[in-house]
């Protein structure tokens, strides 16, 4: 059986998520035979520019306007002329990727960004192809976009996120609520002493993780300066070097400071507190780290959606307005173990951990 993994690599979220799934499926299923496809190298260059470079841009600098965009395309009096335009963008944009589908014709199609379900979705529709179509939502909201007619089943990130799939539509025998798959590193049993001796940082000390995404966004270097004084800080600048360049001139006490790193995992499990970004991949691998999450910086839409929905469905995650109230909210914590230990449990309720076990489970 043949089965196609897709993503879109703008942000590193919709990849982490497909990396996931393919290393499970790859583990655990001799009997498929898998690709793992990055949609943009199969776009124009110029569609390719305006995703690798347009979003960072607009998250960076004017997140309002990405706000809007986000909000025109969710609003029912705009979305049926935003659907209908990014459609024909889509088609035109993305015709090799399209031309790759009905050449190979996968018996699955596992697609873990809205594009590329999209995409599927039309030529099923149009019986160009006969795969089905296995749909991941990456966020913990669900934007109309995600939606699409042909798709057979889609892997929702929480209960909340299920009912309002149901509330636009989709047939209930459609959604599988298991959860936004994760690596498999990301397993909280873990020796911290040894990590922290691999990392060269204190193993007995309180600390905190300042992590925001690929681009290294928000303000980490007034943030890691002003919780120093009271914790470790962990400050991952990503790809962010002058941010990583300033740290390490700064040398602040009680901070270490790493560039882009590929064990993430690692220093999760030797954190108390993770200050981060809500994106919807991120925070299913926290939350199976069982880590406390402040966020910040949230992009406004799917970003700020998840922190309502984690808030009201799971009472997890706090977005502190200022500095001030993040250190303080950190001092209370560190000196109050039984109520971090409260908020944890609250995590742990929330977790998924086999997300990928379950997604695995439709490939029949």
């Amino acid at each position: 059986m043949r089965v196609l993994i897709t993503y879109v690599s703008a942000g590193a979220g919709h990849r982490r998520v497909a990396e996931a799934v393919h290393s499970y499926l790859k583990d655990n299923r001799q009997d498929l035979s898998l690709e793992l496809v990055d949609l943009l190298p199969f776009a124009n260059p110029f569609f390719r520019f305006c995703y690798n470079n347009g979003y960072p841009f607009l998250v960076h600098y004017v997140s309002w306007l990405w706000g809007f965009f986000f909000w025109m395309t969710e609003f029912k009096l705009t979305r049926w002329f935003s659907r209908e335009l990014a459609r024909m963008v889509n088609y035109f944009s993305c015709r090799k990727f399209i031309r790759y589908l009905e050449d190979e014709n996968f018996d699955f199609i596992i697609s873990t960004h809205f594009l590329n379900s999209e995409l599927a979705s039309n030529l099923k529709l149009k019986n160009k192809i006969k795969s089905k179509l296995v749909t991941v939502i990456t966020d913990f909201g669900v934007h109309p976009f995600w939606i699409a007619k042909g798709t057979d089943i889609y892997i929702a990130a929480s209960k909340a996120a299920k009912d309002k799939l149901l509330t636009m539509g989709v047939k209930e025998s459609k959604i599988k609520d298991s959860g936004i798959p994760f690596g498999s590193n990301f397993m909280r049993n873990q020796n911290r002493a040894a990590l922290a001796s691999k990392l060269g940082i204190k193993a007995d000390m309180f600390t905190v993780l300042l992590m925001t995404g690929s681009f290294g966004l928000g303000p980490l270097e007034e943030i890691a300066r002003d919780v120093s004084t009271v914790a470790q800080v962990l400050v991952v600048c990503a790809n962010n070097r002058a941010l990583f360049s300033r740290l390490q001139k700064e040398n602040l006490n009680n901070v270490k400071v790493f560039g882009f790193i590929h064990n993430a995992e690692e220093l999760m499990a030797v954190s108390d507190i993770i200050i981060t970004k809500p994106g919807g991949s991120s925070i299913a691998e926290l939350i199976n780290m069982e880590l406390f999450p402040i966020f910040i910086s949230a992009i406004p839409g799917q970003e700020k959606e998840n922190i309502r929905i984690l808030a009201t469905c799971c009472a997890i995650g706090y977005a502190p307005e200022n500095i001030k109230q993040i250190n303080q909210l950190i001092v209370d914590l560190k000196n109050n173990p039984e109520k971090l230990q409260g908020l944890k449990n609250n995590i742990m309720a929330a977790a998924k951990p086999f997300a990928c076990r379950e997604l695995a489970s439709v490939i029949c």
